[in-house]
């Protein structure tokens, strides 16, 4: 007898989908908060002692910041904009990293040279993993299973098997390894070498260095495009932003910003723009992505550092629900990529809109007129991980989440 996974779908008239940037000032103890789509300033809020570390939840719903003399983890409900939770790690938190199913995140703590495991449903540490030497920068492969962490006193990057909770493997890089992004394919991982001034390029399947590509003075914050084609490099010493070419590991741009120390930096979802923490500057540099120049400065708190995907995608504007027992059937979910949805008493599918999303806000398959009471989704050659489908039918929006395994 096949399982069926029933997925509660919100219901929402004329939604709008938000992208938001929540910027962490090290120096003033909160998070600056920028509408992405209008590059203009939401709201502040105050967190933890020396906040400098991010992360987004896949869904949107939730932005994890450490904060690195408050050895805690405060937890934004981006709904309302507030704290809702603050989580006790280890000694000097840095890098956070949320899973791909949102079922946990991952927290490298500086003086205690380990990784937190902390279960999101429960917001409690579930395990703590030995790396190297004052651990900095986290990342993780789109299929969940492999955690990398950069260990900048000793020149490696750890290789976390999320599955056991160890390390796998160790690697060893660049001088001072900082910021680290995953490719979207899961094929790559890149490592900013701050004091060699250099990027390693990883192979995930083999778990060694690739590639070694020359870029500006001591790179920081890393960040890579949705189509993976693109690495943006936020080098603070000497205020530029080196932009590889994934094909060839060559640069194939130098953008100079009038950006104090550059830090933290994030793509926006549809990779239109590039968004740079600066340090000493106290704001954020916008970048355009097709013309490679700065296009505004936006005003931040002090000291802002930002390491780590800093940018949401959620929805906003959402009134109260059009009927909140209304559920579809989906099946299996998870799965290794085929699923089916089907309509249920309460709600048809018939004459819907369907759009297929990754995390990122890619478009991976649409369908502009669904003719049937239940519509396949095969995801079978996307890489594991998790997937968005929004239905559109008779001016009402359906979400939900899929998850390839």
């Amino acid at each position: 007898m096949k399982k069926i996974f029933t997925l509660t779908f919100i219901l929402f008239n004329l939604m709008g989908f938000g992208q938001t940037a929540y910027i962490p000032n090290y120096g003033s103890d909160n998070v600056t908060v920028i509408d992405v789509a209008t590059n203009s300033y939401i709201t502040t809020i105050p967190v933890g002692t020396e906040p400098d570390g991010v992360s987004v939840s896949n869904d949107g719903n939730r932005v994890y910041i450490t904060n690195y003399f408050g050895n805690s983890v405060s937890v934004i409900n981006t709904t309302t904009n507030t704290v809702s939770n603050t989580i006790a790690v280890g000694s000097n938190p840095f890098g956070i990293a949320v899973s791909p199913d949102d079922s946990k995140f991952y927290v490298a703590n500086v003086n205690a040279n380990t990784v937190n495991v902390i279960n999101i449903a429960t917001n409690g540490v579930t395990a703590s993993i030995a790396v190297g030497n004052s651990p900095l920068g986290v990342s993780i492969t789109p299929d969940g299973s492999k955690v990398y962490v950069t260990n900048s006193n000793i020149n490696t990057v750890s290789v976390i098997n999320t599955a056991t909770n160890s390390v796998l493997s160790t690697i060893v890089v660049g001088t001072s390894p900082t910021g680290i992004t995953t490719s979207p394919d899961g094929s790559k991982v890149y490592v900013a070498n701050l004091n060699s001034h250099s990027v390693s390029v990883i192979s995930t399947a083999a778990n060694n260095v690739t590639a070694t590509i020359p870029v500006g003075n001591n790179p920081y914050g890393i960040a890579i495009s949705p189509d993976g084609t693109k690495v943006y490099v936020a080098n603070r010493g000497n205020y530029t932003i080196s932009v590889i070419n994934t094909t060839t590991n060559s640069i194939e741009a130098t953008i100079q910003i009038d950006c104090i120390s550059p830090q933290g930096i994030s793509v926006s979802p549809d990779g239109s723009k590039l968004y740079v923490a600066c340090y000493q500057a106290q704001r954020v540099s916008v970048i355009n992505t097709t013309t490679d120049t700065v296009s505004t400065q936006l005003g931040a708190g002090s000291n802002p550092v930002a390491l780590g995907n800093f940018i949401s995608s959620h929805v906003s504007g959402i009134p109260s629900l059009t009927n909140p027992t209304s559920a579809l059937s989906i099946y299996p979910n998870p799965s290794n990529g085929l699923f089916t949805i089907s309509n249920n008493s309460q709600l048809s599918i018939l004459n819907s809109q369907l759009t297929v999303t990754d995390v990122l806000g890619n478009i991976i398959c649409q369908q502009s007129k669904v003719t049937e009471n239940t519509v396949s989704i095969d995801l079978r050659t996307q890489a594991n991980g998790v997937y968005f489908v929004k239905m559109i039918t008779n001016n009402e929006t359906l979400l939900g989440k899929l998850v390839k395994e």
